[in-house]
């Protein structure tokens, strides 16, 4: 019970320093152009910017925590879990928007907050094999390339709001994939120590694929606002990696019939709620640009009555 205990704050503890990131290095982007989008030159821009730093140094504690909570911890429990950094991120982003947070926002957060709750409670994962097979490796490898790519190409021809949902959606892909890795990265370094794991291509292929993850992440943010791309890739990513676990790595739930009643029930009212509170699209931008966007037209007015 106190390893479960202690799981659970890992992970809430990630959700806590993700929501941080995503808010920052959301923010970080506002003033890119928006045909730099997704190339070199936002990359560019963002590395010479300190506060793009901090939301990177902010992420990075985020996936420090949730590898420690996967050490000991499934990812049937661990990552449903990550879903409240949106519990933390909008309140933050509108804090920033100088907005406040309407009823109905804190009612949704409410309904995620006790979906949360009743799921933390009731999951009693328990462990896979942590023995991927080559072959089934390969066809999830496979699936989840082509899957990304198709997400990415389609997004580069879009635009607005739908180009953020797509790079998400590539995004929440990616992250599920990362997630297992770092499950079975953790889980041979506190079996089988250092040598072994990096004798194996999971730590390069974490790598490889967290920062291309990252560079598209970065790029969700810009194409739209943070209630649009923060959602779709948080409620897929726990979604991706559960289904992972359970193919690839081999864990599974030992609940009863009623017990995996209400944890079908809960998982359902957190996807609910995790996409109601980030349907109102635009609303951190238009709260962050409106000062320099109304600024020059104030001063014409001005000028236009002297």
């Amino acid at each position: 019970m106190i390893g479960h205990g202690v799981t659970v704050l890992l992970s809430l503890l990630a959700a806590v320093f993700l929501a941080i990131g995503i808010v920052v290095r959301q923010r970080a982007t506002l003033d890119v152009p928006a045909e730099h989008g997704v190339s070199a030159v936002m990359v560019l821009t963002l590395i010479r910017r300190p506060l793009w730093w901090a939301g990177t140094a902010a992420a990075v504690a985020g996936f420090v925590f949730q590898a420690l909570a996967l050490a000991n911890g499934s990812l049937l429990l661990v990552q449903p879990i990550l879903v409240s950094a949106l519990l933390f991120a909008l309140p933050l982003s509108a804090r920033l928007a100088h907005r406040r947070v309407t009823r109905g926002e804190w009612a949704w957060a409410l309904l995620l907050t006790a979906a949360l709750a009743v799921f933390v409670v009731l999951a009693k994962p328990s462990p896979g094999d942590y023995e991927a097979s080559l072959g089934m490796s390969a066809i999830v490898a496979v699936v989840c390339t082509a899957a990304v790519l198709a997400c990415v190409v389609v997004a580069l021809r879009s635009a607005d709001w739908r180009r953020a949902v797509l790079l998400a959606v590539a995004v929440g892909v990616l992250f599920g994939v990362v997630a297992v890795l770092t499950k079975l990265f953790m889980h041979v370094l506190t079996h089988e120590g250092a040598a072994t794991v990096f004798a194996t291509p999971v730590p390069y292929l974490l790598v490889v694929l967290g920062v291309i993850a990252v560079l598209l992440q970065q790029s969700a943010f810009h194409a739209g606002s943070l209630q649009t791309s923060v959602p779709t890739m948080l409620t897929l990513e726990p979604v991706i990696a559960v289904i992972l676990g359970a193919v690839v790595l081999g864990e599974h739930l030992d609940v009863s019939r009623l017990d995996a009643v209400a944890l079908a029930i809960s998982t359902l009212a957190m996807a609910a709620g995790t996409i109601a509170l980030g349907r109102d699209e635009g609303a951190y931008e238009e709260r962050l640009t409106a000062p320099a966007d109304t600024e020059p037209a104030e001063r014409q007015a001005a000028s236009g009555t002297e």
